[in-house]
């Protein structure tokens, strides 16, 4: 079994910092989203930022095993979509898409990775409640995120968050642990039991992931050998936070109340509950 990297109060600054500029990238391309513009340009937007910045793009380069090097500092997953769509000048965003933007940085030796989907301009009822619910089990997998708990009890927030709701979490694609390596264990899948998995401790750091499909949670990838699709071509969504666990609780590295709002998270899960 890897062995989970427990980080440092040292380590844990440099990844506020990391966290901090993941953010601002994400907040930035979001300022772009609107009818018209091209995946392609929000990518030169996230390449203008990390250069200011002063860091490197995690994802350029990124090569899994069996598959090319990704060409793009974000990856754009449009409307049924799920995960690691590549940015084209070809591809123009339309009024009612949601468009899913995932982009992390490495500075200072370590990574910040977080993920937000918008809408662009006016989108269907159906699409708006996707975004809702796949935010708040985010922030639901985030709260249970604490000392003593277990992995499962985040996973199954995830699971759970979304099923009630009648939608699909993803199950093809997971978070993940992060630090120093983009990704390192635990491995955080969107679907588990409660009170299971390893044991979760103050100093872990996750880049923790809702990604919910309208439909069946099946997926498929495209012949680019990246972009992944829900079978059906029903919608799908991906919020994501880089959090470290402290002693009293998660803390969120990518928090920006421009882009996040100024709820806090117990309001955020409130509201949802009360609907």
């Amino acid at each position: 079994m890897t062995k989970i990297r427990i980080k440092s109060r040292s380590e844990i600054e440099a990844m506020r910092r990391s966290g901090k500029a993941a953010s601002t990238i994400l907040q930035r391309i979001g300022e772009a989203v609107k009818p018209g513009v091209s995946t392609y340009e929000l990518d030169q937007i996230s390449r203008q930022t990390i250069k200011e910045l002063g860091g490197i793009s995690s994802f350029l380069g990124y090569q899994f095993p069996g598959h090319a090097p990704y060409p793009a500092t974000i990856c754009v997953s449009l409307n049924d979509q799920i995960v690691h769509g590549i940015p084209s000048k070809e591809v123009l965003l339309d009024g009612g898409d949601i468009v899913g933007i995932d982009t992390a940085i490495f500075l200072d030796g370590y990574h910040g990775d977080n993920a937000f989907t918008f809408p662009v301009g006016a989108i269907a009822p159906d699409a708006r409640k996707l975004l809702d619910v796949t935010r708040v089990s985010l922030y639901r997998a985030i709260e249970a995120a604490r000392p003593g708990n277990r992995l499962g009890d985040v996973c199954f927030a995830l699971q759970n968050g979304a099923e009630s709701y009648g939608f699909s979490p993803v199950r093809d694609f997971s978070g993940h642990g992060i630090g120093r390596k983009l990704h390192e264990e635990p491995q955080i899948p969107t679907y588990g039991d409660a009170g299971r998995g390893v044991r979760l401790m103050s100093g872990m750091v996750l880049a923790i992931e809702a990604m919910v499909n309208v439909g069946n949670s099946e997926a498929r990838v495209l012949d680019d050998g990246w972009t992944a699709v829900t079978t059906d071509r029903s919608l799908s969504a991906l919020f994501e936070h880089t959090v470290v666990i402290l002693s009293d609780g998660p803390e969120i590295l990518t928090d920006n109340n421009k882009l996040w709002g100024h709820k806090s998270k117990k309001e955020e899960i409130l509201e949802d509950d009360n609907r």
